[in-house]
């Protein structure tokens, strides 16, 4: 497509062939949706801020959250399925906290500019 094919010329778009072919190869925007939709849930944005900064089990989660812990665990599978926390176990204990990824830190600043708050200090 040139920019002579487009319903409206503005003049901007000077590559229009390059544009579509970014836009089509949708494996990369789908990825990116498949992240942000783990954040939709104001619970599971929650939990993740969190696990940003804490290693903890599930039980001491759930009452940092002051929910249950199944609750708390069907969010800990949601967000570890989609790559953004990891777990570890230690004896009977699981330990859960955030992936060391540019994604997982792109995320976690985002939450914390939106929201205009701090890391805790730890």
């Amino acid at each position: 497509m040139s920019a002579k094919n487009l319903p409206h010329d503005h003049g901007e778009i000077q590559d229009t062939e390059a544009i579509s072919h970014l836009l089509s190869e949708t494996t990369g925007f789908d990825s990116v949706c498949d992240l942000l939709a783990q954040l939709v849930d104001s619970t599971r944005i929650r939990i993740f801020w969190f696990l940003c900064h804490y290693e903890e089990c599930v039980t001491n989660i759930s009452a940092v959250m002051n929910m249950s812990s199944p609750a708390v665990s069907h969010h800990l599978r949601s967000l570890k399925e989609s790559g953004l926390i990891e777990s570890r176990r230690q004896g009977k204990e699981v330990y859960y906290k955030a992936v060391d990824s540019s994604e997982v830190r792109y995320l976690h600043r985002m939450i914390e500019d939106l929201m205009d708050i701090t890391c805790p200090k730890e």
